[in-house]
């Protein structure tokens, strides 16, 4: 059959980007504790296409990550995929994203009760123009904060809110990613955020983090603190976003190295 795709193309555009995007499927990722997980991941795949050419080849793509369904998806897997990427579709740039909910098992604070968390996690690959293969991680971590002027300045108690942290490393090793959600959870809020909570535990993580007052500002310093000296990670980027209980805005702090 003829192969529209290999047509070529008058226009002189080169495309930087051309692919699939919102593919779902069942991967299989590392976990520290239970050695595997499966997830539920969106997935985008992505290549340059030269002036010249009228298209790519879509199902190519979906052939590629099929490959990885029965398969622990790792660090080592997404070069492989990129790689594979070039050869097939005939490409000097290839890009892969896999966006997923990833559960960790919590015990609350004081009686141990046990409930699943989930964190929205995103393992990003590329290569640009033959370059080396960049591998990052980005993971979403909720917090709780109390903010220490409002504690300062009143009477009683002060006004707290939930808030985001948005963790990005680029690594030149496997990093686990329960590692990066740990750290933010010990040094990032005020407290970190449970699915299940009794009274004593709710009693414990309010005097906690009344003692323990943050600014978005805090956050994101001591987040950067306790990582900065990592020798698996060669940048990071660390953004904290706090919904505010009592203003008609968010507030927010960013900090890249």
């Amino acid at each position: 059959m003829k192969d529209i795709q290999n047509n070529k193309d008058n226009r002189n555009i080169e495309i930087k980007e051309v692919g699939i995007k919102n593919i779902i499927l069942p991967l299989y990722i590392l976990d520290k504790a239970k050695k595997r997980q499966m997830v539920v991941a969106k997935v985008k795949m992505s290549v340059d296409l030269a002036k010249n050419c009228r298209g790519t080849h879509m199902s190519r793509f979906i052939e590629i990550i099929e490959h990885y369904r029965g398969y622990d998806f790792n660090s080592h897997s997404v070069p492989q995929i990129l790689n594979e990427l070039k050869k097939r579709l005939n490409a000097k740039s290839a890009l892969v994203e896999v966006s997923f909910d990833y559960f960790i098992e919590k015990k609350s604070p004081i009686s141990k009760k046990k409930g699943l968390v989930n964190y929205q996690c995103k393992i990003i690959g590329k290569i640009i123009k033959n370059r080396k293969v960049e591998t990052s991680l980005n993971v979403l971590v909720p917090i709780s904060c109390v903010c220490p002027c409002s504690m300062a300045i009143s009477d009683y108690g002060a006004h707290n809110q939930r808030g985001i942290v948005s963790l990005k490393v680029k690594t030149n090793k496997l990093v686990w990613i329960e590692d990066l959600i740990l750290l933010v959870e010990k040094y990032g809020g005020s407290s970190d955020v449970y699915s299940l909570l009794k009274r004593e535990d709710e009693k414990h993580i309010t005097e906690k983090m009344f003692k323990n007052p943050k600014f978005v500002e805090d956050v994101v310093r001591d987040i950067a603190t306790n990582l900065k000296d990592d020798s698996r990670i060669d940048k990071y980027s660390i953004e904290c976003i706090n919904f505010e209980s009592i203003h008609n805005h968010n507030a927010y702090a960013k900090i890249t190295n």
